[in-house]
């Protein structure tokens, strides 16, 4: 089972409507459930893995909406909180093949508000896997929550002698929710320790590292303690680059997947619950068996995913796909 903690939040998701009798078409927004944690997880759900969901939704008309989508989607809400803050808002900008731009409503919303006081003493036995970033990682109390769940887990396992869950992060950076660069940055690394898969993409290591070229982001993260770094690159494909039981490096790419084009909501996180998936699916979640994928298992994950990312760029919103769909999609 995988846990993906987090926020979920409103996407207001912009449209062209007509105003009355006049025929120019004016922008207006339709509300879309997201946050990167909560698309993740939707997307193992719809992939057939077992996934549960940890963060707070509010009690408001769209925290019920957000709330329907996790059961709809086969998402456990056992370890949900819910709260009488608001909803957190996201307006979107987009560009054709371009990252989404966002302006957020957080201040005072129940997605930020998670506690230490919220996260279980402990996570379900068949916990395999947990999932964390986003802007929940910007937010307090939300951001020190989160953290102490995963040193927890991740120092338990040292202490016992385990290899414990598999903790793979998505930073998902939106710089607008981010005051003090440096001081995310030095938190940022000290979770790297902790972490064994890293997904991200071009923009978010350009962001972090801003005087290292690709390959030596990626190289400084797996020298922080990252086993697998995947990076996204939009219609370019996916690229991973793994460090191997002897500390070797194995990388794999796959190009894009042609589509028509509805917009890239969601798609970074589709790519990430897919993969996770493909391990799943394939005896790979865990610390030591994604230590030795092979460079063949390697790229069939990555085009696994890449294929799940690009059918839901056909589609408005994040609205991941089921494995039957996935089998069918052809572009």
């Amino acid at each position: 089972m995988v846990v993906c903690c987090g926020e979920a939040l409103i996407d207001m998701v912009p449209v062209q409507v007509p105003l009355g009798k006049n025929p120019d078409r004016e922008m207006g927004f339709l509300p879309y459930p997201g946050g990167s944690p909560y698309n993740t997880a939707l997307a193992l759900g719809q992939l057939g893995v077992a996934v549960q969901f940890l963060g707070r939704l509010s009690r408001d008309f769209f925290g019920e909406r957000l709330m329907t989508g996790l059961i709809q989607n086969r998402v456990g809400t056992d370890l949900l909180v819910r709260s009488g803050e608001p909803s957190t808002l996201a307006f979107v900008h987009i560009e054709a093949w371009k990252e989404p731009q966002y302006l957020f409503y957080p201040e005072g919303a129940g997605a930020h508000s998670l506690t230490p006081a919220d996260i279980p003493g402990r996570l379900p036995e068949a916990t395999r896997c947990i999932l964390f970033g986003s802007i929940a990682m910007t937010r307090e109390p939300a951001a020190s929550a989160i953290e102490s769940l995963i040193f927890r887990e991740h120092t338990q396992a040292a202490q016992q002698g385990k290899a414990g869950p598999l903790i793979s992060l998505d930073p998902n950076i939106r710089p607008c929710m981010i005051p003090d660069r440096e001081a995310y940055i030095h938190r940022f690394e000290t979770w790297l320790r902790a972490v064994s898969i890293l997904k991200t993409s071009a923009e978010d290591l350009a962001y972090i590292y801003p005087d290292k070229d690709l390959n030596a982001s990626m190289e400084r993260a797996l020298s922080l303690g990252v086993r697998l770094v995947l990076l996204t690159q939009g219609s370019a494909g996916a690229l991973a680059l793994l460090r191997g039981e002897r500390d070797e490096r194995l990388q794999a790419q796959v190009p894009g997947f042609p589509v028509t084009l509805a917009d890239t909501i969601g798609a970074g996180d589709t790519f990430h619950g897919a993969f996770l998936a493909w391990l799943q699916l394939h005896g790979r979640l865990s610390p030591s068996r994604v230590a030795s994928l092979t460079r063949g298992e390697l790229s069939e994950a990555l085009g696994f995913a890449n294929k799940a990312a690009a059918l839901v760029c056909t589609r408005h919103g994040a609205n991941p796909p089921a494995l039957a769909e996935l089998d069918a999609f052809t572009g």
